[in-house]
Formats: C-alpha cells, sequence, structure tokens
C-alpha cells in the first residue's frame, strides 16, 4: 500500500500538535487547547498502531476531526474516513486536509462520492447526437455542462452550483452503475470514475460518506466488484448512523421507478445507437403494463406498511405477478436477440434479469432475519427486504476483516456505556472513551422540562404545547428551531403559534433545506419549524439560534416495519425491547436535537423538551443521565431569567 511520507521510528508525541503550545496552537486562526481533543488523538493513533477497535464519543466543540485526521496521517497506511454527510466529507477534503499540509507536505487523499454525483462523458456525447432535450431551458444548460466537461477535473456534479437537484437532464448523463460499460465504453481512458478509482488507489486517504462505503461492503459481500481499494483500517464519523445505513443496503428494494428507469433507458438506448426493433419497444411496452397492473394492487395511502400477507397477497394476484415476471424475460430475451448488439444492450438485459430476479426474493424470500414491507411515497410504490439485525453481518464482514475500525460521534453513549451500540452493530473487544465537551453547559445552557402540559399523546397536546412555545419564544425574541417528530404536529403548532407572533415563521417544506437554513442565519429573531432532518448536521452559532425546542422524546414510531421486526425479534428472544432498543435510539435522537445549541464557547440558549414523561418516568433518568450537565428548570419564570441574563 502507498504511504503518505517517509516516516522516522520514533514520531514525536501528539501533545507536540495539539499542546497548549504545539504547532496546531501557532497554526490554527481559531485554537483553542482541548484537552479532550489531545486524549482523542492519543487513543486513534494508539488503535491504529495496535491494530484494535476504538468507539469514542467526542462531545460538540472537541475538534474530533483533526483529533482523527493526524493520526491517520502518521500511521503510514490507508485509511478510509466515512461521514454521515457529504457536507462533512466535503469540509474535510477541501478545509482540513489542505490545512494538515503545511505540517505534513506529502498528503496524498481522495474525495469519492456515488458514481450518480459524477458525469458520463460517452452518455453526455451520446446525448448531443440526438434531438432529445426538452426546451430552451434544457438546451441551455446542455451546453453549459458541456462547456464544463472540458475543463472540469473531477466531473463532480456540485462544481455546477446553478444546476437545480431536481435536474432531470443529469439523470440522463450522470455515471451511474446501471448503464456503465465498463472497460468497453471507448471513454474508459477518461471516465471520472475511472479517474477516481485511479486517485483512489494512490492514496492514502480516502473520504467516502457512509452510503457509499456500505454499497461497497454490499458488493464485497455477493464477491462483486469493490468500489474502494483494499484499506487497512477505517474511520467511522458520525457512527451513530451505521445501523440504519448498513440496513438500507443489506437490503433489496424494487420499485415502479426503477421499473421504469429500465423500460425508458431501453428506449433512449436503442434511439441512441440507431436501433430499430420493434419486438423490443413491443416488449418495453408490455412490462410497463404489467407494471402499472402489478402496482395498482397496493393501496393509495401514503406511509409505510409490513408486507406480512405476502403468501395470501400471491394466491390472490399470482397471475398479474407471473405476467410482470414473464415481462422481464420477454424485454431480456428480445434485447438479446438483436445482432450486432452494443454492450450498453447487454447491460440492459442483465438489469432487466436482475430486477426480475429482486422481485422473486422481496414477493418469495422466507429468510427470518428480514422483515418484508412496502411503502406509497408520492407516485412511486417500494417493495422493501430489510435485515431486522445487522450485527452478525456488520461482525463477520466488517469488524472481524478490518485490522482498525474507529467509531466516533458526539453521541454514542446512552447512560455512560456504549452497550447499546456495541449490540446493536456487532462490535466486540473495543477500547472505548468518553470525552467530555470542553464547554461550560451548566452556565451556557438551560434545559427546560415543563410538567404541567399533558401526555403528548393527548389530543389536546398540541393546543397547549403550541401556547408553550408561544411563552419560550416571547422569552428568546424568536431565535429558535422547533422541532418536531412528525409532520403532522409540526404544521398544527406552526399554524397556532405563526398567528400569535410577528417573528419570521419558517416551515420545512416550504423550500428546499439548505435555502431554509440559509434564511434562518440571515434573518434577525426567525424560527424554523422543521422535523429529524434538522436534528442533526446543522450548525448555527451565536445568538441567532439561542433556543432549540422538542415537542415530544423521539421514540421511533412502533408500527414502522422494521421498528416493529426489531422490537419483536427482541422480545422473541427473551429481552426488553423498550429498554433495550427503543429507548436508547431516543436518546440518541434527543441528544442529536440538543446538540444544535451549544456550538462554541461563547454559545448561549435553552433546550426545551414539551414531554413530561422525560420527568415523571422511571426510564426518563437514562435521558438526563445521557445528556451533558445543562442547568435543569421546570419553571417557565427561570427561563425568561436566563434569556434576561444574555
Amino acid at each position: 500500500m502507498p504511504t503518505a511520507s517517509k516516516k522516522s521510528a520514533e514520531k514525536p508525541p501528539l501533545e507536540r500538535i495539539f499542546g497548549p503550545h504545539g504547532w496546531l496552537a501557532r497554526n490554527h486562526p481559531n485554537y483553542e487547547y482541548r484537552r479532550g481533543q489531545l486524549e482523542m488523538a492519543e487513543a486513534v493513533e494508539a488503535t491504529l498502531e495496535n491494530r484494535q477497535h476504538l468507539i469514542v464519543e467526542a462531545g460538540t466543540g472537541t475538534g474530533k476531526t483533526l483529533a482523527y485526521l493526524v493520526p491517520i496521517i502518521r500511521c503510514g497506511r490507508r485509511v478510509v474516513i466515512s461521514t454521515g454527510t457529504k457536507n462533512l466529507q466535503e469540509q474535510v477534503f477541501f478545509k482540513d486536509i489542505p490545512f494538515l499540509k503545511k505540517l505534513f507536505s506529502e498528503i496524498r487523499a481522495t474525495l469519492m462520492k456515488g458514481r450518480q454525483n459524477y458525469l458520463c462523458r460517452q452518455r453526455l456525447y451520446d446525448l448531443e447526437k440526438q434531438p432529445v432535450l426538452n426546451g430552451l431551458e434544457e438546451v441551455e444548460r446542455y451546453a453549459q455542462i458541456r462547456e464544463w466537461e472540458k475543463r472540469t477535473q473531477t466531473g463532480d456534479r456540485a462544481e455546477l452550483e446553478n444546476l437545480p437537484d431536481t435536474s432531470e437532464l443529469w439523470s440522463r448523463i450522470d455515471a451511474r452503475s446501471e448503464t456503465c460499460t465498463g472497460q468497453k465504453c471507448a471513454q474508459f481512458q477518461r471516465c471520472f470514475i475511472t479517474w477516481m478509482h485511479q486517485r483512489a488507489a494512490e492514496s492514502d486517504i480516502i473520504i467516502v460518506n457512509h452510503h457509499l462505503f456500505f454499497a461497497d461492503l454490499a458488493l464485497r459481500q455477493m464477491d462483486f466488484t469493490s468500489l474502494l481499494p483494499d484499506y487497512a483500517a477505517i474511520v467511522f464519523d458520525e457512527a451513530h448512523e451505521i445501523e440504519d445505513v448498513a440496513t438500507q443496503y443489506f437490503g433489496l428494494q424494487v420499485s415502479n421507478y426503477r421499473v421504469e428507469d429500465l423500460a425508458r433507458d431501453t428506449e433512449t438506448t436503442l434511439r441512441l445507437k440507431g436501433l430499430r426493433s420493434a419486438e423490443v419497444l413491443a416488449a418495453v411496452g408490455g412490462l410497463r403494463r404489467r407494471a402499472d397492473l402489478f402496482f395498482e394492487l397496493f393501496p393509495s395511502t401514503e406511509g409505510r406498511t409490513v408486507f406480512d400477507n405476502r403468501e395470501s397477497f400471491l394466491e390472490v394476484h399470482r397471475g398479474t405477478y407471473s405476467a410482470l415476471l414473464n415481462a422481464f424475460v420477454h424485454v431480456e430475451t428480445e434485447l438479446s436477440r438483436l445482432k450486432d448488439r452494443p454492450e450498453e444492450i447487454n447491460n440492459l438485459a442483465r438489469r432487466a434479469e436482475e430486477l426480475r430476479k429482486a422481485f422473486e426474493v422481496v414477493l418469495e424470500s422466507r429468510e427470518r432475519n428480514f422483515v418484508y414491507w412496502w411503502e406509497r411515497r408520492g407516485r412511486g410504490v417500494f417493495l422493501e427486504a430489510s435485515p431486522i439485525d445487522v450485527s452478525a453481518l456488520l461482525r463477520e464482514r466488517l469488524f472481524e476483516r478490518v485490522e482498525a475500525v474507529v467509531l466516533t460521534s458526539a453521541t454514542l453513549a446512552v447512560g455512560g456505556t456504549f452497550d447499546f451500540m456495541k449490540r446493536r452493530l456487532g462490535v466486540q473487544n473495543a477500547k472505548e472513551r468518553i470525552l467530555d465537551s470542553h464547554f461550560d453547559f451548566g452556565r451556557q445552557a438551560l434545559l427546560y422540562t415543563p410538567v404541567h402540559l399533558p401526555d403528548p399523546r393527548e389530543p389536546d397536546f398540541a393546543r397547549q404545547a403550541a401556547e408553550e412555545v408561544v411563552q419560550i419564544l416571547k422569552a428568546t425574541r424568536g431565535r429558535a428551531f422547533v422541532l418536531f417528530t412528525s409532520y403532522q404536529q409540526m404544521r398544527e403548532v406552526h399554524e397556532r403559534v405563526r398567528r400569535r407572533l410577528r417573528y419570521p415563521m419558517l416551515l420545512q417544506g416550504t423550500a428546499p433545506r439548505t435555502a431554509l437554513l440559509e434564511r434562518f442565519r440571515s434573518t434577525p429573531h426567525a424560527v424554523l419549524f422543521a422535523t429529524s432532518s434538522f436534528w442533526q448536521g446543522v450548525d448555527v452559532q451565536g445568538q441567532q439560534l439561542s433556543a432549540v425546542i422538542i415537542d415530544r422524546l423521539p421514540f421511533a414510531v412502533p408500527t414502522d416495519p422494521v421498528v416493529a421486526a426489531r422490537i419483536r425479534m427482541i422480545n422473541e428472544d427473551g429481552g426488553n425491547a423498550f429498554t433495550e432498543y427503543q429507548t436508547p435510539e431516543a436518546v440518541i435522537a434527543l441528544k442529536q436535537g440538543f446538540g444544535r445549541l451549544i456550538r462554541s464557547e461563547d454559545d448561549r440558549g435553552v433546550l426545551a423538551i414539551l414531554d413530561h414523561r422525560m420527568v415523571r418516568k422511571p426510564y426518563g433518568r437514562v435521558f438526563f443521565e445521557s445528556l451533558p450537565g445543562y442547568r435543569r428548570t421546570d419553571r417557565l419564570e427561570e427561563v425568561k431569567a436566563f434569556m434576561r441574563e444574555l
């Protein structure tokens, strides 16, 4: 494996970098000595040297990114860094790595994203030959991308700042694997994916996100060609998200969108390659009709539903289901009959076969560790098979095969231990560290838990909670996140509060997430009403965010198919799902929500949770024990006094 630089046998102590008079103190513009940062760096370095695993909770403000980057650079082996979001991925690559190059000049690092983030040159050129662009705006946008393609070194769509997230044009020219012909493509040597893989093979540090990492791990599980080069260690930043992402990639999904993508790509490829085949087009038309009939069998109500009646479903609708499978076979057959067919046609035939087999697994498999469910979301119908417990898979595929794995986040411990996380992820024999934040939470934050409100499950809760939110916002003069566990509750409370106060009220769903955050940051006294997607990965420093209000303890919906299956499996195996799974999950979610408020030593504010169960129920103690040492009150007058001090 490549090494970043020639390392001396004796590395200087990390205190020379992280200590009060170290390299960071002399070179970092916002340096503050943080004992926890030095301790984390020492723990990560020991883990990499001794080829062990490490779980480390580093409180907000610890500076954990530099704390794992420096030991990674010094270890001399290839290490993968997997982040929870593309934003954090880009921060590490474009901000932290360049800064550390002042100290370690020979760092070789690569940023890797999923294939759909990159341009496919061949698809771009093919599109130019055919009149398939829709409207003047798309023609102009294509011309802009065509010029950008000539100068970009990465092909990363993130460089196209004016390209909307919803662009249909991009989906026709991206480098997703379904349309890739690999080494048979005329542009293979100039392919942005090829270049990315070449850079990765020459790098010591590879920066990915969890979705790409687990997509790669799933491919390795099936003995397919991997996306990442071999690596000696991996660091998971925001490791509390691992179970959900692994569940997604170790499972299987089919949908009407995937069928339509296959049908559309087949028609487009025939047109672009100048192939005329009435038989293929007829087969594709038949597939569309059979798929429409099949997906119409599912109710129109939006939401997730467990598919525990698959046997009776197939008994009643065997004819419709069999006709759909036969339609896939018909497409495969007609594509395979084309003479002198290019590799793109062979790809389409393979896709039809893979999709047919995926339908058979989702509808007919009897694997005990899987839950089968379906979801209607807008125009989409999704059928899924999800593993109920990923711990054995992760233990076998990750922790037993990789020499050193570091799991880090500000929210991993529950009640002062990592027992929950280790059990859910299959971690064994790992070193453990809990590092407190250097923030003075007792001075900076007040935790308000009113006990006079009704139970959040009672019908009158929204009305009384809205009144409480009004009073808190008057005390904080707006400047707050009001976070909910359901869209319905969010909309109802927002409507009630909006009538009572004149502060600028922002509502999730009325604009893209990034736009809402930017408006919040730039609008004095703004209030943002949002749900779980704003509970993590959001950083607003200063007085602009002076309160975080949470409507209820964030227990996962117990009727969600995956959650319900996990509860049932734990209880059937003799455990207690509420204490072993539901409560710890809610604790970590609550810690994420509360982590939005105090982001620097100068931040101060109120953390309010309007759910009296945190105070009145015995399990509420676990929540309090898991949160930092905030000052606590159940009196609104103390909230007002605290805010007057600011």
